[in-house]
């Protein structure tokens, strides 16, 4: 295998030339297009290629514009979503990749990314430019972008310019789809991006004492705008010199089957993606999509970008292990955009730590181990290993001051992985600033990134325990959405929102569920009234019993009713707006 190209200082296409130099003829991304044939029509590109057509995009895109304007990229996942993406950072563009409106509906997010943005061109394809066009009018006091349609260049003629001399410091916008607030764009440096790569490869391979097996294959379906998709299906191949085999989310989603089918046709394969799509793949996967499959060589299974539950480790260990998956493949981890996206991740070599807290020290602010000796006490939460290449701390919010072990706060960060903040938003960016009162030895003053999520650090591993505005305050105890969601989801089978609405100054305990699994019988509305009823009832109770809190209103709704963030992550201060209006389709409102 070649040689990682050396990270300390270089720059996106720097790293991108030096692949097309040293391995012209290696194959670099392949996209399998489920879409438009579910046998998995397939296209490569090598490396070479990749080099040639983003420099022919950038030559066509200096016609449009000037070094540090915006270009925005809206397109299907496809390689033209690569190569504009690369092409307009090559080009010295601020490169904003954004996710494919909604066909049906007007996209509130790609709006307001585009106004907040101010993009001079629009990167598409001309399949989709018609759909796309519509969002150049997003602020009528703006001149509207160009529309540039990647697929329709002339990518058999060799570029004619070169590129430009030097780029801005800024590489990309990567816009949050935060769940209480408009999306801000995280403005990710050069430096950012090779600082995490090189990070987060140290980390995931710390078991591998000669780095990277030389047959590593990138396996991923995550989208190419979000913060995750962006790092491990474009950023890692090109940094390591290694095949990526690239599937759209759209196909995932109809057949999760195809991940596993590709990680166990691949080599030293490579992934990532959040926690409901493992569970996903261990429902809709059956043996016959793994006849002959040999999960045996998977390396890294990132599961990150959302609350990792304990139960979907095991039932995917357990379901996959015939099949020959390593029970150490699976690497719970932690991370956001505003760092460029890693921070920590679970000790490679080793199968994840799960960990039963007390309840009730957890409400109370202290990680201590349950007495229970029942395997369902406490609150189960599963490790993200050590910060190793990363500096995090736990900080209480209030006084700026470290936690000491096994003690609640607010997960600061500081180090040349940390983005440069909110583009175009200084007070929001102030977040990136903050200073510690009183340091320890070893420890800088500043300046650090304000996470906005609680974690704990126990027994040396970092274990994330939610967002600090998503905290639940229900007759004057603190809870943590994320435990009761994953209670709520043991019966219901789909997402949950665990929210508290506020009543005559009284907040109260709601749980609006997505019901997946099977509530039978189904011919009988009495009957189907009753099942439901049951279920509400064992909910209830598992809630007051595990939790220690009453449930107000349970809302039972059906799958796909809940408001999501671009990420899958449901959006809970839009849920209370939904459920206060009186929004949601609630099933037992039916029968």
């Amino acid at each position: 295998m070649a040689d990682s190209v050396t990270l300390s200082e270089t720059s996106i296409p720097a790293i991108l030339a030096a692949r097309a130099q040293t391995q012209p003829d290696d194959i670099a991304y392949t996209f399998v297009d489920y879409e438009a044939d579910p046998s998995g029509p397939s296209e490569s590109l090598t490396w070479s290629e990749v080099h040639e057509r983003v420099q022919i995009v950038a030559e066509k895109l200096a016609t449009l514009g000037s070094p540090g304007d915006r270009a925005v990229i809206l397109a299907p996942q496809s390689l033209e979503y690569i190569v504009g993406f690369l092409g307009a950072i090559a080009a010295g563009f601020i490169a904003v990749p954004l996710s494919m409106p909604q066909t049906r509906h007007h996209d509130e997010r790609v709006t307001g990314a585009m106004a907040d943005s101010t993009p001079v061109v629009v990167l598409t394809t001309s399949a989709v430019v018609d759909d796309v066009r519509k969002y150049g009018q997003a602020d009528p006091k703006q001149r509207p972008p160009k529309f540039l349609e990647v697929d329709t260049l002339d990518f058999d003629s060799p570029p004619k310019s070169a590129a430009p001399a030097s780029l801005p410091k800024t590489a990309y916008l990567q816009y949050t789809s935060g769940s209480t607030r408009r999306p801000a764009g995280v403005v990710v440096t050069h430096k950012n991006v090779a600082t995490n790569l090189k990070q987060l490869l140290t980390d995931y391979y710390e078991s591998y004492p000669d780095g990277p097996p030389a047959d590593t294959t990138i396996v991923s379906w995550l989208p190419f705008y979000h913060d995750m998709g962006l790092i491990v299906g474009v950023f890692i191949p090109m940094t390591l010199g290694r095949p990526a085999v690239l599937m759209s989310p759209v196909a995932f989603m109809m057949k999760p089957a195809r991940w596993m089918q590709q990680l166990g046709s691949h080599p030293s394969a490579f992934t990532a993606a959040p926690n409901f799509a493992f569970e996903l793949a261990v429902k809709r996967t059956t043996d016959e999509d793994l006849a002959g499959k040999d999960l045996s060589s998977v390396v890294v299974m990132i599961n990150g970008a959302e609350r990792v539950h304990g139960s979907t480790v095991r039932r995917f260990n357990e379901r996959f292990a015939a099949f020959g998956l390593p029970a150490a493949a699976m690497r719970p981890s932690y991370g956001l955009a505003e760092a460029t996206v890693y921070v920590a991740a679970s000790a490679g070599g080793r199968p994840p730590t799960s960990v039963r807290f007390d309840t009730e020290k957890l409400a109370a602010g202290h990680a201590e181990p349950s007495d229970e000796n029942s395997a369902s006490a406490g609150t189960e939460l599963i490790g993200c290993g050590a910060p190793r290449s990363t500096t995090a701390r736990v900080v209480d919010p209030d006084t700026a001051v470290e936690n000491p072990a096994g003690k609640i706060g607010e997960i600061w960060l500081h180090g040349e992985h940390v983005a440069a903040g909110y583009w175009h938003n200084p007070q929001l960016s102030e977040l990136f600033a903050a200073q510690l009162t009183e340091p320890t030895a070893g420890t800088p003053k500043g300046p650090w990134l304000r996470t906005g999520d609680l974690g704990v650090m126990f027994d040396d591993e970092l274990y994330i325990i939610g967002r600090i505005k998503d905290l639940l305050i229900v007759d004057g105890r603190n809870h943590y959405p994320d435990d009761i969601e994953a209670t709520v989801a043991e019966y219901t089978g789909g997402r949950v929102a665990a929210v508290s609405v506020l009543d005559d100054a009284t907040e109260r305990l709601v749980v609006i569920a997505e019901l997946k699994k099977q509530v039978e019988p189904t011919a009988a509305s009495r009957e189907l009234a009753d099942a439901l009823d049951a279920l509400k009832q064992q909910v209830t109770a598992a809630i007051s019993q595990t939790h220690s809190v009453r449930l107000s209103d349970f809302v039972l709704v059906p799958p796909g009713s809940l408001p999501l963030t671009t990420s899958g992550k449901v959006r809970r201060a839009s849920s209370v707006e939904l459920y206060r209006n009186d929004k949601f389709s609630r099933l037992d409102a039916t029968t």
